[in-house]
């Protein structure tokens, strides 16, 4: 069973085709869209919009970036050296 419905892949094809004729332009920004997978996600989302077959939105972003709180398990700060001890 294919993940990407026909059109979904037509949608892209197009997309990833501006690109290269730097006639691809970002949403809001309205930039010239210079990145390949910028392009493959923005034919995405157009097919997304039409209704074809397009698995959601992942959101890996969020999800990657977990918390990494390393436990200091049984370090404790380091004390002063042997012999550097001053008289």
């Amino acid at each position: 069973m294919a993940k990407y419905s026909k059109e979904a892949g037509k949608k892209v094809k197009k997309a990833m085709h501006e690109m290269h004729e730097g006639k691809l332009k970002s949403g809001k920004s309205n930039k010239k869209v210079t990145n390949p997978k910028q392009a493959v996600a923005i034919g995405l989302s157009e097919a997304r919009e039409e209704g074809a077959k397009v698995p959601k939105k992942s959101s890996s972003k969020s999800s990657s970036k977990k918390s990494s709180s390393k436990s200091k398990s049984g370090k404790s700060k380091p004390g002063p050296k042997k012999g550097s001890h001053k008289k």
